[in-house]
């Protein structure tokens, strides 16, 4: 099945090295994971050979036996440490020394069966022949992996079921009705019964072989399609960002008189202009985080920072938006004394987004609470806001890619779905979690739970002085 003698293609040949290296694999796991089941069978045997036959007969095969396990693991550990990087050689010599240990344990129980058979003398032979056919059912089931070595395994088997009938019907010159040909047919018909449980084992792992192939190839299909789109995604963002910084910084300059009056009219229209090269370059901006996060490319500069500070900040920075949507932040309970191990910038990123969300999902007139909850070694901030609310079953679309729980072309909230899963991650990536409750009035309230760090020494000595 394997005679690299006949392929002249080098693919060809790392194809069927690497398919030998898969089998050999799962033949080694079925092997491993089968050894104290194979060790009680064994036991089970010798136990009844030397209590009723011979002592030493079975000390002398369990020897065998003990030996034969041995190289069978030692080659079985060999297998497993095959990988991408093993030369097809390995791959051929594995094959080649469970071929060995494959005829050497076949024919130890073939011994075996024989052995009995022999000390019986001409009759039934129910013990030896179940064995054999105990051991060639558990061959069929469990090392039907390569074709070769089920072929040597059930070959040995079935020779010596066969023997064991003709050896006596030759001793005795047994007549046709005589029991023992009766014996010899049943075997027959036995072995018959094995070769085709073997057939079938065989014919359902290499389906699920081809299968499980199969879905690996998608896979791989799948992971190059979302790198080719995640390349697309920032090639797409880059070069949209350039000329949306100019147009975005002349209308920023417009609309605050540095080129002068303008009529109302235009400074209205210069105004939505503004409002929506501000929305698209937000977009951007959590397109190229996004991408950095999938490649691992984000970077971060940890530093000790004063929590209530930033939180401060993203409230200053975001009370305009507030107040277009008719929504008030409230500070809470901002314990002043409480740091955190993070990167500031971007822990700002992830409070603004948490905070504009809650103002955007409010009710007009509403109110969105901000308070922090300090232990011994943690850290809480929490957003609390009185509109829609969330349900805890739409987590995994709240934190999800692109996701928006409502998707609706009429959806009263715009967005690319991009910045709880951005939060996630960032938050993650410093060793936090992020997460929300349902409020039990209305509402819901997000937090973000980081550890403690100390405060930094330069901080402590002033206040101490």
């Amino acid at each position: 099945m394997y005679e690299t003698g006949q392929i002249t293609d080098p693919q060809q040949q790392d194809g069927v090295a690497e398919m030998l290296a898969y089998q050999l694999k799962d033949y080694a796991k079925a092997g491993l994971s089968l050894f104290w089941q194979r060790q009680a069978i064994f036991g089970s045997a010798l136990l009844l050979e030397a209590y009723y036959y011979s002592p030493l007969m079975a000390a002398f095969t369990l020897c065998l036996v003990i030996a034969s396990e041995i190289f069978d693991f030692m080659c079985f550990r060999r297998i497993m440490l095959l990988n991408d990087y093993s030369s097809d050689r390995e791959a051929f010599t594995c094959l080649m020394l469970v071929q060995v240990g494959t005829v050497v344990s076949a024919g130890i129980i073939a011994f075996f069966a024989l052995s009995i058979s022999l000390a019986q003398g001409p009759t039934t032979h129910f013990m030896p022949l179940f064995f054999l056919f105990a051991a060639a059912l558990f061959a069929a089931m469990n090392n039907h992996q390569i074709l070769s070595l089920i072929v040597m395994r059930l070959l040995i088997y079935g020779v010596t079921f066969l023997f064991i009938p003709i050896w006596d019907i030759w001793q005795t010159s047994a007549p046709l009705n005589s029991e023992l040909w009766a014996q010899f047919f049943t075997s027959i018909f036995v072995v018959y019964f094995i070769i085709d449980c073997s057939r079938i084992y065989m014919k359902f792992y290499e389906r699920n072989r081809q299968q499980l192939q199969k879905l690996q190839i998608e896979h791989e299909t799948t992971k190059n399609a979302l790198r080719s789109k995640s390349e697309f995604l920032a090639t797409i963002s880059h070069e949209l960002r350039t000329p949306l910084t100019s147009v975005k910084g002349s209308l920023d300059l417009a609309c605050a008189g540095a080129l002068g009056p303008m009529p109302d009219k235009l400074q209205n229209a210069l105004g939505i202009a503004q409002r929506n090269a501000s929305r698209l370059h937000a977009l951007i901006a959590e397109l190229l985080d996004l991408q950095q996060i999938e490649s691992g490319k984000m970077s971060f500069t940890f530093e000790t920072v004063k929590a209530d500070t930033v939180i401060r900040r993203c409230v200053s920075s975001l009370e305009p938006y507030a107040d277009g949507l008719n929504v008030r932040y409230v500070l809470g309970d901002m314990p002043d004394d409480v740091y955190v191990h993070a990167d500031e910038a971007r822990l700002e990123q992830v409070v603004t987004n948490i905070m504009s969300n809650a103002a955007k999902f409010s009710f007009e007139g509403g109110e969105v609470d901000i308070s922090m909850v300090a232990t011994d070694d943690k850290l809480r901030i929490l957003v609390r806001d009185r509109g829609i609310g969330l349900a805890t079953g739409d987590k995994e679309k709240v934190f999800d890619r692109f996701s928006q729980l409502d998707s609706s072309d009429q959806r009263r909230a715009g967005g690319t779905g991009l910045g709880m899963n951005i939060s996630k991650k960032i938050v993650e990536a410093h060793g936090g979690s992020i997460d929300y409750v349902p409020n039990p009035d209305k509402g819901t309230t997000f937090f973000i739970e980081f550890d403690r760090a100390a405060m930094p020494a330069e901080i402590y000595t002033a206040e101490a002085s």
